[in-house]
């Protein structure tokens, strides 16, 4: 039968020799690596934002003129890419394909779209 360890004296100490075992982890590396998950989320989650507004700035006809998918297939792919965004993270396996898709859009569809606007291939 297994005993309860004894709780601790009223001062708080542990006599010494004895060793504790600690049940929670108090900030640290976990606190680093969950601020750094949390970064990288909301920079993903404006990069989706950024492709929907780019989106929706360019006119209807530039997308077919390029040889791409319709605006309004565009814009749907990436609303879709920035509410999975949103909704999951970055990290996730849908979370990658929204972000996959956002990037599609901003460095092929974009630039082809912007040339046939006149625009240039500038950023």
């Amino acid at each position: 039968m297994a005993t309860e360890p004894p709780d601790l004296p009223p001062g708080g100490s542990v006599p010494s020799g004895r060793r504790t075992r600690r049940t929670g982890y108090a900030g640290g590396v976990f606190g680093v690596s969950n601020a750094l998950v949390g970064l990288i989320g909301i920079v993903v989650v404006a990069f989706q934002a950024w492709a929907v507004v780019d989106c929706v700035r360019r006119p209807t006809q530039a997308f077919v003129a390029a040889g791409k998918l319709t605006k309004p297939a565009w814009l749907a792919i990436t609303a879709i890419a920035l509410v999975i965004g949103l909704l999951t993270g970055p990290l996730g396996i849908l979370g990658l394909a929204a972000t996959v898709a956002s990037i599609v859009y901003l460095v092929d569809v974009r630039p082809a779209v912007r040339e046939v606007q006149g625009g240039g291939n500038r950023w």
